[in-house]
């Protein structure tokens, strides 16, 4: 489980196709601050340690991230030298900064507006609408790994868009603050929004 408060961000070192694609990231973290087998959120996806290291460009960790992986989350527009937002797995007694997050993308976002709001920035999303059922406003929902906090929502049609405001922290910290109109997200909804729905379908 995580909490969606990105420790770092990281670079995409390398991309191999073996079977499963093995992708390297460069990090901060030292090796031996890491274990084989262990989970590492990496925008948002919940991805498993399989090799550790470090040379001359610093530390690095490799994962392997399926087909199934790859089409359904951003993995697949992933490219050498791209940023991508890193948090490890929460540990008992951990502060629960953001919410709880399990990593398993729920489906892509498509960012169709960033504007200055303030010293902060608006950044406007659309999704399914099967998936924006589980959005309200003041809820939390997790993109690209990010904890943040759903100010609007409005249904169109077979879709929903949604609003979120970004502060200055949070811009600087993580890739949110190089998203473009047009780029896809990952999106996670909050696992309590799921378990309501489902109760009130099931009642």
């Amino acid at each position: 489980m995580f909490t969606g408060i990105v420790r770092e961000i990281g670079r995409i070192r390398a991309i191999d196709q073996f079977g499963d694609t093995k992708i390297r990231i460069g990090c901060a973290r030292t090796p031996d601050s890491m274990d084989i087998g262990a989970s590492i959120a990496c925008d948002g996806v919940c991805l498993t340690v399989v090799a550790k290291g470090a040379d001359a460009d610093g530390p690095w960790f490799d994962v392997d991230a399926s087909a199934e992986t790859r089409s359904k989350t951003t993995l697949g527009n992933w490219a050498t030298g791209g940023p991508v937002n890193l948090e490890p797995a929460m540990r008992i007694g951990d502060e629960l900064g953001g919410h709880i997050v399990s990593g398993h993308v729920d489906g892509l976002g498509e960012v169709t507006a960033v504007e200055p709001e303030g010293d902060s920035h608006r950044v406007t999303i659309r999704t399914a609408k099967d998936l924006g059922r589980f959005i309200a406003t003041k809820g939390s929902v997790t993109i690209n790994g990010i904890s943040l906090t759903v100010n609007s929502v409005e249904d169109e049609g077979d879709q929903t868009s949604f609003g979120i405001n970004i502060i200055p922290h949070t811009w600087a910290v993580t890739t949110i603050g190089q998203v473009t109109p047009g780029a896809h997200v990952n999106l996670e909804i909050d696992l309590l929004a799921r378990y309501v729905a489902r109760l009130a379908e099931a009642g």
